[in-house]
């Protein structure tokens, strides 16, 4: 058994899956797709302006190599955000965060893998598109790279807003 969590944050037994269950606490799931978008604008405006603050820091140098520089800043963003609480500094503003398969939260392994999943997916308009639909379509919400690793995102529990 695997542990799961009401939507009060208490914990309960699971059976196959330590994530919510789709079907009985469906309240976790919740507009988390759109929310996704909304943090994924966020987390972009927020590597862009760092991205900004290198190029200036730099004398310039960082915007003749602006693919690279974003590149770097933005895996390091989110592995860092992701390492520290399961979530994005967009995610966290959206309230949802991201749990692995056994229902905890990311470990610097899952958000290193999780990190290079989402530049993988991100590679190619077809793997994106995969990705975007599995979003929709799936009972978690899970993209690509989610369903790969057997993680999903969540609303956060009431209890740690």
């Amino acid at each position: 058994m695997t542990q799961s969590f009401d939507y009060h944050g208490h914990s309960h037994s699971a059976d196959h899956w330590g994530l919510p269950d789709p079907d009985t606490q469906a309240e976790f799931y919740q507009d988390v797709t759109l929310k996704r978008l909304l943090a994924w604008f966020i987390d972009v405006v927020l590597i862009v302006g760092m991205c900004i603050l290198i190029g200036l820091l730099t004398f310039g140098i960082g915007f003749f190599l602006w693919g690279l520089v974003y590149l770097a800043v933005g895996f390091v963003y989110r592995m860092t955000t992701l390492n520290s609480r399961s979530a994005t500094i967009g995610m966290r503003f959206t309230a949802i965060e991201l749990r692995r398969h056994d229902g905890q939260r990311f470990d610097r392994q899952t958000a290193a893998l999780h990190t290079l999943g989402y530049y993988l997916s991100m590679t190619t308009f077809v793997l994106q598109i995969i990705s975007i639909v599995m979003m929709f379509t799936t009972a978690r919400g899970q993209g690509l790279a989610d369903m790969v690793l057997g993680t999903a995102a969540i609303n956060r529990t009431a209890e740690r807003r």
